[in-house]
């Protein structure tokens, strides 16, 4: 796709419009699902029509996990016994999502997340009020709360007292298929007009207001014209190699796309179209699925010269980006029989050896890198310490033989990855332009956007963010007259 395909048409060359409404609302998925109710509710009277490319709505956020990153004292997190306040869920996103996170954005999260937990609640999501300590993903009972972040792992336990903010609906595995079925189905209840297999192809202006869109129906062009707005909700770009190798071609290295087909950039590309600017385009969240069972922390993690590059214990999104951007996917577990077991996916053991020395030839490490590496972790883990990375106490001891490593390289284990950075927006989703001012008519939220996640992530901000931010886009175009 050539970026050509994505030029404007004039109001008056795109000719008279076959639909009329006042809110446009591009792509049905968590922030599109987020936009229709924040709208409705901003006007109860506002016509509003969703195109949608699938024959159903859903999105990238119906085959995710289904984690929603919620905090600040939300119901759950009182009643599983977690203290939590937005100046420290602030505190610990700042410093999470960088580096040059969005203060304005993660300010704004933090100090309605206790609102949006509600609302979430209030549309039909059940949280049980039960903790996880054994997973940063979707568990295997129902249990509503868990760590998806590190927040309780070096650096940031450091800089507040540690509080899970990952909440799950109340369902065994993947809830996101759950979470978008309820919200869709509330969001179908607020009355939008919607149309599916349906394609927008570029955006309609009159003197550089954004006052519709061109879309294709079944093969046929259909003109609409937005009285208020439009809000681009369309995803993101992981599904546009080409788009992907210019912008983040770090991401081309990983083995598993995490999206749909429909992330392929066309909603970014058309708000760049009529001068927005975009943000953090490089970014990318990179799901390293290596742990439960928890047990697999005490193993220590290398690269391909056999040193370790990362506290064990962090969040596995955080050593996936590590990985992949810092050591080319070139990653190793090394762990004794102590701590042994398969992960989670089956996944166990590619090498087992008696002595550092073996282990090290078998894997291929720089000879002495290894045995250098646990020696120097055996010395100061027998003290309960980890002077270099900082590994929670719970989790070290000394690794000694026999020894087992898994292939964490490329291709032996899922690097899954998705992109973070789109267009620049204000809290509101107002859409910036080149200079720095709204581009009128125009709104955007979820991936189409860069949000709270400007590089670094936590399992569960997508869907928090694209429903919150969503429902401020939505109401922000249908209060536009």
């Amino acid at each position: 796709m050539g970026e050509e395909t994505f030029l404007p048409i004039d109001a008056a060359e795109a000719g008279h419009p076959d639909l009329t409404t006042d809110v446009l609302v591009v792509g049905f998925g968590a922030a599109g699902t987020a936009a229709i109710l924040g709208a409705r509710e901003a006007d109860p009277d506002c016509d509003i029509l969703v195109l949608e490319r699938a024959g159903g709505p859903g999105g990238a956020a119906a085959q995710a996990g289904g984690i929603i990153y919620l905090g600040g004292g939300t119901a759950v997190q009182r009643a599983c016994g977690f203290d939590d306040s937005a100046e420290n869920m602030t505190t610990y996103l700042m410093a999470a999502c960088g580096p040059e996170p969005d203060e304005r954005k993660i300010a704004d999260y933090a100090e309605g997340s206790v609102a949006h937990h509600d609302w979430l609640v209030d549309h039909g999501l059940v949280f049980e009020h039960s903790f996880s300590q054994e997973t940063q993903m979707e568990t295997v009972g129902t249990e509503g709360l868990i760590y998806s972040g590190g927040e309780d792992a070096w650096p940031f336990n450091e800089l507040v007292p540690p509080a899970p903010r990952g909440h799950l609906i109340q369902t065994k595995g993947a809830t996101g298929w759950l979470v978008m079925k309820t919200l869709a189905s509330a969001a179908l209840g607020a009355g939008p007009h919607v149309a599916y297999d349906t394609t927008v192809e570029r955006l309609v202006v009159d003197d550089g207001v954004v006052v519709g869109a061109v879309a294709r129906r079944q093969g046929r062009r259909e003109v609409i014209r937005a009285r208020r707005g439009v809000v681009l909700a369309a995803g993101g770009f992981i599904w546009n190699d080409e788009m992907v190798a210019r912008a983040a071609p770090t991401l081309l290295k990983a083995n598993w796309k995490v999206g749909t087909e429909a992330d392929d950039g066309r909603g970014i590309q058309m708000a760049q179209a009529v001068g927005a600017r975009v943000k953090q385009m490089h970014a990318g969240e990179v799901a390293f699925p290596i742990i439960p069972p928890r047990k697999l922390m005490e193993g220590i993690l290398v690269n391909g010269r056999g040193q370790r590059f990362i506290n064990e214990d962090t969040y596995n999104g955080r050593i996936g980006q590590a990985a992949l951007y810092g050591e080319g996917g070139d990653v190793f577990l090394v762990i004794d029989e102590a701590s042994y077991e398969p992960n989670w996916m089956g996944i166990g053991a590619s090498w087992v050896c008696e002595t550092p020395a073996e282990l090290e030839a078998e894997i291929g490490l720089p000879a002495g890198s290894l045995e250098a590496t646990l020696d120097v972790y055996n010395r100061h883990a027998a003290n309960g310490e980890d002077p270099m990375f900082h590994k929670v106490p719970s989790l070290l001891h000394q690794l000694t033989g026999p020894l087992g490593a898994f292939d964490l390289r490329i291709g032996k284990i899922p690097y899954a990855v998705f992109t973070l950075g789109g267009v620049e927006s204000t809290t509101d989703g107002e859409v910036l332009g080149l200079d720095g001012r709204a581009i009128e008519g125009l709104f955007a939220a979820g991936r189409t956007t860069s949000g709270v996640a400007a590089f670094g992530y936590a399992s569960g901000l997508s869907i928090g963010d694209s429903t919150f931010f969503g429902r401020r886009a939505g109401a922000a175009a249908a209060a536009r007259r």
